[in-house]
């Protein structure tokens, strides 16, 4: 059977809080009521009819792994050492490499939230590097892309990087590459964005 890259409808059915059972209702109420429910709502995470939208909806098809997927996008976002520039930027670049709308629309209202410019937004909505005059801010952009590109580094680089990231920002970032990349796939794959 050939492969097609394009779907024009959602593969899932909408969830909606009244037809969830036990995990799944918990799950939902750790994205709805947890910390990206907090604050203010820069992009919303349920859609008119209370369904969960981007990720989050095919996460209630397994709670078990969708559970703690969400917990780790909480921890990267509420709980690591990266700068909300640094990390907002990063998440820009992910969803430039695998134009993924929902992470576009949702975190570009997040980066202007924490002093993205527009032209900054820009320049990562087309897949360039914005003019950056924070070296640790070029250097987290640098190791994203160099991440999104097949994470091979030679010695001299990587050692360059994380003497101005630290090791601590260098694992926080890889993980945050990988975390939003899986997104990004999953939304893709049941076309949910």
């Amino acid at each position: 059977m050939p492969v097609t890259r394009e779907s024009p409808m959602p593969r899932l059915s909408p969830r909606r809080p009244a037809d969830l059972d036990g995990p799944e209702r918990a799950l939902y109420d750790a994205v709805t009521g947890g910390p990206r429910a907090q604050g203010p709502q820069l992009f919303p995470l349920v859609d008119a009819d209370g369904g969960l939208r981007g990720p989050f909806e095919a996460m209630l098809r397994s709670p078990a792994v969708g559970g703690p997927l969400q917990a780790l996008g909480v921890a990267l976002r509420y709980g690591s050492s990266l700068a909300p520039r640094v990390r907002e930027m990063a998440v820009l670049a992910v969803a430039a490499a695998w134009d993924s709308a929902f992470e576009r629309e949702a975190h570009e209202a997040v980066g202007r939230h924490v002093g993205l410019t527009e032209d900054e937004l820009a320049a990562l909505r087309d897949g360039a590097v914005p003019a950056l005059a924070d070296p640790v801010e070029r250097a987290a952009l640098d190791l994203t892309r160099a991440l999104l590109a097949g994470g091979r580094l030679a010695d001299a680089d990587y050692e360059a990087l994380a003497g101005v990231l630290g090791e601590r920002q260098v694992f926080e970032l890889s993980t945050l590459v990988g975390y939003y990349a899986t997104l990004a796939l999953q939304m893709r794959l049941f076309a949910t964005c």
